[in-house]
């Protein structure tokens, strides 16, 4: 079940960089207005040792968190704990942190990886 409060995690982030960055934060936007933050994730995968640039596009509106894309995918299903996505795509069990902006994932096991996001 997605969490109610979640959109707020996401909310904060695009709030706080936003500021951060010297800009104003934006403008609350009507019910029906989604609004969108893409991050971009330097994901570490053990054991290859590779890195791979994960592409997170999370939509989102003034009540939960709608759609999450991973690399221009959209995953179906996702359930979000305060600040922390959860889903999974192609067997890869992914976490994402929106609030302290970290990518977690698990292959079944079989590799592993984590990484730090940044706003795009």
């Amino acid at each position: 079940m997605r969490s109610v409060h979640a959109w707020g995690g996401v909310l904060a982030l695009a709030t706080g960089l936003a500021c951060a960055q010297g800009g104003k934060p934006p403008k609350a936007e009507k019910k029906s207005q989604p609004q969108e933050v893409s991050l971009s994730c330097e994901a570490v995968y053990l054991p290859a040792r590779t890195t791979w640039t994960r592409l997170v596009r999370i939509g989102y509106d003034q009540q939960r968190v709608r759609t999450v894309q991973i690399d221009g995918v959209p995953v179906y299903t996702f359930n979000v704990r305060d600040t922390v996505i959860l889903t999974s795509t192609d067997n890869e069990r992914i976490q994402i942190d929106t609030a302290a902006q970290t990518w977690s994932s698990d292959f079944r096991g079989a590799a592993t990886s984590q990484g730090r996001c940044e706003r795009r």
